[in-house]
């Protein structure tokens, strides 16, 4: 609960990874410690397992992981991960293994007497077990733990898990940040989300921001898993968290019922982006009914929106529009007006994936300049640059900046605020 109100954009919370473990796709492109993203070639290997990578041999990003629990899986770690028993679990369960094992080898660099006074073990060791039963995954270091309370902390894994991302889009690790699963409740309309601060050499970092003002006294949510998932959503909270969400957006969600699949035929699709369109535009600020929990509000004959495959078929047209067949101008426009019409019901304000779309928007209609500069609509894609660069940056603003230090949607933002001028 927000003992103070907090404005938007916010820091709630700052607090660091207990322990995290990258991808495998992200291992050599970024330090196994800070997880900074380099030039190929650039790290430096561990030459103990020559399977962990680090920014330099002699920063101390490489001492801090040692000290930490490196040393308890440096010699072990190829020979466990081309194990038939490891080899043989599944993608997901591979990384919970891997981060398993990490959390074993920092909990045994440290004297058990110390777990009560060390804030993220006890705070971890504090938090709900999944609703799921089932013993550990083979993990890498040996330990001296009994296999009750191995089992206990993997218990406790599959709900309180982040997956780590870069400018919002691309998940490249996972971690456990204790603290921030102990304090925060979900919500898929919520007042709050997470973001990741990297910064060369020290630990990684996650920041919880208020995307609107939160008044005092008033419960800080974020999102468990993307509030897009309509459909699917209730399944997974009741499979890996053991809730049954009661939002304002659930709430709506269930008063629908089943929900159909958009219409097949052309004109009928096109037909409920138009009503759609206009059902949002009549909404006024703050009255969407997937944020006051109004299901009377709610069009029943466009229940088919709410189809986990309409966005697929929106997202999917606007890029075959802006950027893979060269498409009319017309279609980008009609498409995104309709994403972000669909983004403003389902998500709450300023939430990251509005501001990331009319970014994408913006830049589409840079493209569009660029190709063609007909005379006479230059002025129009002009206005509709200039309309899309602003309403990005007040949404993406709330947020900051998030990941990786550059290339991110603030730096695009930029960029296109620069070239604009050249019109």
């Amino acid at each position: 609960m927000a003992k103070n109100p907090f404005a938007a954009g916010s820091v709630i919370l700052s607090t660091s990874s207990f322990v995290n473990v990258l991808l495998p796709s992200e291992k050599g492109q970024r330090c196994d410690h800070c997880h900074r993203l380099s030039s190929l070639g650039s790290l430096k290997r561990c030459t103990g397992c020559v399977s962990f990578f680090y920014c330099d041999q002699t920063c101390r990003s490489q001492s801090m992981d040692w000290k930490f629990g490196h040393r308890k899986i440096c010699k072990l770690y190829n020979a466990y991960t081309s194990s038939t028993a490891f080899q043989a679990l599944e993608a997901h369960k591979k990384m919970d293994a891997l981060l398993l094992s990490s959390l074993v080898a920092h909990l045994s660099s440290v004297d058990v007497k110390e777990w009560d006074e060390t804030i993220p073990i006890s705070t971890f060791l504090s938090l709900l077990c999944g609703p799921v039963e089932g013993s550990a995954p083979p993990i890498c270091p040996r330990h001296t733990f009994d296999q009750t309370l191995v089992d206990g902390l993997y218990a406790r894994f599959e709900n309180n898990n982040f997956s780590i991302h870069s400018h919002f889009r691309k998940t490249y690790a996972h971690g456990i940040f204790p603290v921030a699963s102990r304090l925060f409740n979900h919500s898929c309309m919520p007042n709050a989300a997470m973001k990741f601060i990297i910064q060369t050499h020290e630990p990684l970092k996650m920041q919880v921001v208020a995307l609107r003002p939160i008044s005092a006294g008033e419960e800080i949510c974020v999102p468990y898993l993307d509030p897009a998932l309509l459909q699917t959503r209730t399944a997974v909270f009741q499979l890996t968290y053991g809730f049954m969400c009661s939002c304002s957006s659930c709430k709506v969600v269930r008063k629908v019922g089943i929900i159909p699949e958009p219409p097949a035929e052309p004109a009928e699709f096109q037909n409920i982006c138009w009503r759609l369109r206009e059902f949002v535009k009549s909404m006024g600020t703050g009255t969407s009914p997937f944020l006051t929990g109004d299901s009377s509000i709610f069009p029943a004959d466009l229940a088919c929106v709410l189809h986990e495959s309409f966005i697929t078929i929106l997202s999917d047209k606007f890029s075959a529009a802006s950027f893979l067949h060269d498409g009319p101008y017309d279609d980008v426009v009609e498409t995104s007006s309709t994403l972000v019409a669909l983004y403003s019901l389902i998500y709450p304000p300023n939430y990251p994936q509005i501001g990331l779309h009319l970014l994408e928007r913006a830049k589409s209609c840079w493209n569009h300049i660029v190709r063609s500069r007909p005379a006479d609509n230059t002025a129009m894609l002009a206005a509709d640059l200039e309309d899309a660069v602003a309403s990005a940056r007040s949404v993406l603003k709330v947020i900051g900046p998030e990941g990786d230090s550059n290339d991110g949607p603030i730096d695009e933002l930029q960029t296109l605020t620069n070239v604009k001028n050249s019109i």
